[in-house]
């Protein structure tokens, strides 16, 4: 990705997809080139976590909202460290943000980080082309980085696929860090990084938990090396059937009978270990207003998505697997893809969403408290 911050907002943009079809409007954010996976997000709101999501690494997020940027940007709502989305894709930016916890606006945020984007476009007539194509390679391209459209077609068509990508490593911490409890410490979790957002053991401090953030490079003697009571898996971008080191720690807890929660990436890393396959979705689950149920209870969610693989497992039986029976606890609404697992003969569950979705919704943050429970089982 190559970029400069001069000139955003008045140089002349251009999105190409890998099958030829190609956008025209104004940069937005850094100008220069970049490229990834071009997917959409049906979020209204909370585009500041969704920028900062880790699991966006490599990809070029489509609001599907039409105007955005209206409460500008803020030092509080990060979920990391930095922007992790490789382009942007707006129809109307706000011209002006407004919000008392605003300290710029979302363009200026974008340009300070190179985030190249483009606005302007009729992003409604995007999103249906990617719902009826699928998912795939895009490359946006601002001032002196246009050529003409066939040599712009060929770099968008050289660059790398998500299928295959190994990515966690990249967006994960390099060094442990523990997040103290919030009050009383009732138990410590040692949560393996794949891509984790802020908010996840910030939900977890909540509840009295002490949680240990370790690399995604951690072996099971390091998880254990912290004592916990529990163990987590978190979020994170890339293809799941690359993710052979974290299968292998998951299946070294499964084996120690230690409450295990995973989330998104966490959940198909699961699904691994358990031995079910993984397979990439056409176009993904993105945003914050997808129905899932919860079929345990019956109660029907809505959730935060960012995925675009899932697990293969059979919907309509318990599963026999080398750590105990497993079923399907949770699924979509809309397609029926599986969006969680539990173990019915070991303490381990997880889903495929975000719980602790930020800025919502919060149907869901039952499920951290779920994991109190089995740690407190566990002990008991």
């Amino acid at each position: 990705m190559t970029t400069s911050t001069r000139g955003a907002g008045k140089a002349p943009a251009v999105l190409v997809l890998e099958d030829g079809r190609t956008f025209r409007g104004r940069a937005y954010g850094a100008v220069g080139a970049t490229f990834g996976e071009a997917v959409f997000s049906t979020g209204m709101t909370g585009y500041q976590e969704t920028l900062t999501d880790p699991s966006y690494h490599r990809q070029v997020v489509v609001m599907t909202a039409p105007h955005v940027g209206n409460t500008g940007v803020n030092d509080e709502d990060m979920e990391s460290r930095k922007i992790w989305v490789s382009g942007y894709v707006v129809r109307d930016p706000a011209r002006v943000p407004s919000n008392w916890r605003s300290t710029r606006s979302l363009d200026q945020e974008l340009a300070a980080q190179g985030v190249v984007g483009i606005s302007g476009i009729d992003t409604r007539a995007l999103t249906r082309h990617l719902r009826e194509r699928g998912a795939m390679r895009v490359g946006i391209f601002s001032g002196d980085a246009i050529q003409d459209d066939a040599a712009l077609l060929a770099r968008v068509q050289e660059a790398p696929e998500m299928t295959g990508a190994d990515l966690s490593a990249e967006v994960a911490t390099t060094e442990a860090y523990v997040v103290p409890a919030i009050g009383e410490k009732k138990f410590t979790v040692a949560a393996v990084d794949l891509g984790i957002k802020g908010m996840t053991p910030h939900r977890m401090a909540e509840r009295g938990i002490e949680v240990h953030v370790l690399p995604a490079t951690a072996t099971v003697e390091d998880v254990y090396a912290v004592n916990p009571d529990g163990v987590f898996f978190s979020n994170g971008p890339g293809d799941p059937s690359t993710a052979d080191h974290p299968v292998s720690v998951m299946q070294g807890v499964l084996e120690r009978d230690t409450p295990l929660f995973g989330i998104c990436f966490g959940n198909q890393i699961l699904g691994r270990a358990l031995g079910f396959g993984t397979f990439k979705l056409k176009y993904g689950h993105r945003g914050i207003n997808q129905p899932v149920q919860d079929r345990t209870t019956g109660k029907v969610e809505v959730t935060a998505h960012n995925h675009g693989f899932a697990v293969d497992a059979p919907l309509d039986k318990v599963s026999d697997t080398p750590y105990g029976r497993a079923e399907v606890s949770h699924v979509c609404l809309n397609d029926n893809v599986v969006e969680g697992l539990q173990l019915l003969d070991k303490p381990a569950f997880s889903v495929q969403y975000h719980p602790e979705a930020a800025a919502g919704p919060h149907d869901a943050a039952y499920l951290f408290d779920r994991f109190v429970k089995l740690m407190e089982g566990q002990r008991a």
